[in-house]
């Protein structure tokens, strides 16, 4: 007898779901409801204000970091999803074999430690004498946003008929027009997904960040843990509500751009 697996027959699982979400989440909710805390004791309830987003948005430390690590988070995105898309099409290119240690490669990223990419990351740039700042603080965000922003991309060239560019070719679309009139406006979906992907990702990095980012060049993420290490306060929790609402705009747009990209 073939069927649907239903889950919902053994005992606990229902329950251990149920405390999963809650595990997951609680924490979160702690963390918006006290940004609302009149106080400055993190765990003590005094009373509901908004004196700590008014003071967010008044720190000129602050709004330094925030604009720090948008800077860096567009045009690493940005780069780290050209140079994927330009990876995604060398690998169609490729024979099978080739094509198979070209994703390896370039997955492999995703799978060492990210403190050993940090470590090697600031060794290569003292090995260059490059002085840690802005510059450095792009090249290893764009360098590590390549492998999030390739996995949608080559998801999109899978989805796609080889059927349409041989019948492009046919009809006299070659190399420049070809990509531009045809390669380019079906990965969009794919490209879109992949550089909202990467600039979450370059958003939120601190320990990278922490390593090739030099005293003019502070992120938002270790603007945040400098703070914690003077003591936990409301303005951490309000800072932290903001990124998430960021987050899950950015999530949101990639889930429509999903959806929108079956329906192509």
């Amino acid at each position: 007898m073939t069927g649907r697996l239903d889950t919902r027959r053994y005992p606990g699982v229902g329950s251990a779901a149920r405390l999963a979400f809650v595990f997951l989440y609680a924490p979160l909710a702690v963390v918006i409801v006290y940004s609302f805390n009149s106080g400055p004791i993190v765990s003590r309830w005094e009373g509901f204000s908004l004196v700590w987003y008014r003071e967010v948005l008044e720190r000129s430390d602050v709004r330094d970091a925030v604009w720090t690590s948008l800077r860096v988070a567009v045009v690493a995105s940005a780069g780290g999803t050209l140079l994927a898309m330009l990876a995604a099409l060398g690998i169609v290119a490729m024979i099978r074999r080739g094509s198979s240690l070209a994703v390896g490669f370039l997955s492999t990223p995703l799978l060492i430690p990210e403190i050993v990419t940090a470590v090697g990351t600031l060794s290569f740039f003292v090995l260059l004498d490059f002085e840690r700042g802005m510059t450095t603080l792009v090249l290893a965000h764009t360098a590590f946003c390549i492998p999030f922003a390739l996995l949608p991309i080559r998801a999109r060239l899978a989805e796609l008929d080889p059927a349409v560019f041989e019948a492009a070719s046919d009809l006299g679309a070659s190399g420049v027009r070809l990509f531009r009139r045809v390669t380019l406006p079906l990965l969009v979906p794919g490209i879109v997904s992949g550089a909202l992907l990467a600039f979450i990702i370059s958003l939120d990095d601190y320990l990278i960040s922490a390593f090739v980012a030099g005293p003019t060049s502070t992120t938002l993420p270790i603007f945040l843990f400098g703070l914690i290490r003077r003591g936990a306060s409301p303005l951490i929790n309000a800072v932290s509500t903001l990124l998430l609402l960021v987050t899950i705009a950015v999530l949101t747009a990639s889930y429509i751009t999903a959806k929108w990209r079956k329906h192509k």
